[in-house]
């Protein structure tokens, strides 16, 4: 008999805590699209969330399949169009399927849903890996027209920027940083775009790793140290504990940011109370840069943060 998870047991599941989702998300992979059609007409224009359905259910196993069959069935459903479209990006990221199909076909769910930047999500996670920066540009800004603080499209376009001149390990003019900072700052108070330099700092810290401009433990790096590192964890992890959104779609994935960067800083307290929030919902940016094992390098985080936690509370 297999051994029973421990239900605190960090686990790799893209859905996160959206329990409807992987109600729906199994369904799918069963070809039973009405479920996705029933969940998605529920979501409605919660663009965040809708995009974060979305992007999952195009990873389900037949999910191009299946939405295709949707699709026929119903000709001028969006949400049809725009899971095709998203499964075909997928395709095409991995090779089985053209980049200009996967293209394309998010150039039609955007015709189709002309005021959903979901279509436009799609097409910046096509660019992201095969297009250009000026594709980029354009899909982040189509995107941004329909939703200023669209949360993945943020994420996306700093992992993007990081990756332009991976020299300067602590220069706040980085385009990476500057992109994060000015997002952050014109926000909206409650928007968890306050916590994106936090990911900004992640990212370039996983291009240098790459490039060999940091030792591929972060353990080793001094990049959690520098005192604008040490401001912009304070700022990121005090507004995190005035924050009362944490309903939102894709919450735990900052959770996860700024666990890992309290961390590596050495602030076991506060990684502590954030592992605790986060729950068994790992994520695998940005646990697995530099090439580590995500769900091994979050647990032994987790212990050793709550572990000296509970010593220095019993001091």
């Amino acid at each position: 008999m297999r051994r029973a998870r421990c239900p605190d047991a960090p686990v790799l599941a893209p859905a996160l805590d959206d329990t409807e989702l992987v109600i729906a998300a199994d369904a799918l992979a069963l070809g039973q699209w009405a479920r996705v059609r029933t969940l998605l007409a529920e979501t409605g224009a919660d663009w965040d969330r809708r995009g974060h359905r979305l992007t999952v259910l195009a990873g389900c196993p037949g999910s191009a399949a299946w939405a295709g069959d949707w699709r026929l069935a119903e000709p001028d459903s969006g949400d049809a169009a725009t899971l095709v479209a998203l499964a075909t990006v997928r395709l095409a990221l991995r090779g089985e399927a053209g980049t200009d199909a996967a293209a394309e076909a998010c150039a039609a769910a955007a015709r189709m849903l002309p005021d959903d930047p979901t279509p436009w999500l799609g097409a910046l996670i096509l660019a992201r890996r095969t297009g250009t920066p000026e594709d980029r540009a354009l899909a982040f800004q189509q995107i941004r027209t329909r939703h200023p603080d669209h949360h993945h499209a943020h994420h996306l376009m700093a992992a993007c920027l990081a990756e332009q001149h991976p020299a300067g390990a602590d220069d706040p003019g980085h385009p990476a940083d500057a992109f994060a900072a000015r997002a952050a700052a014109r926000a909206p108070a409650d928007s968890p775009l306050a916590l994106l330099p936090v990911v900004a700092h992640a990212e370039r810290y996983r291009v240098r790793a790459a490039a060999g401009l940091e030792p591929p433990d972060p353990a080793d790096s001094g990049h959690w140290s520098t005192r604008r590192a040490h401001r912009l964890l304070q700022s990121a992890f005090d507004w995190w504990l005035e924050w009362e959104g944490e309903d939102h779609p894709r919450g735990k994935v900052d959770l996860n940011f700024l666990a890992h960067a309290t961390f590596h800083e050495g602030r076991m307290a506060e990684a502590a109370a954030l592992f605790q929030r986060i729950g068994p919902h790992l994520t695998r940016a940005p646990w697995s840069y530099a090439g580590r094992d995500a769900e091994g390098a979050f647990q032994a985080a987790r212990d050793t943060a709550l572990r000296r936690a509970r010593r220095q509370a019993d001091r």
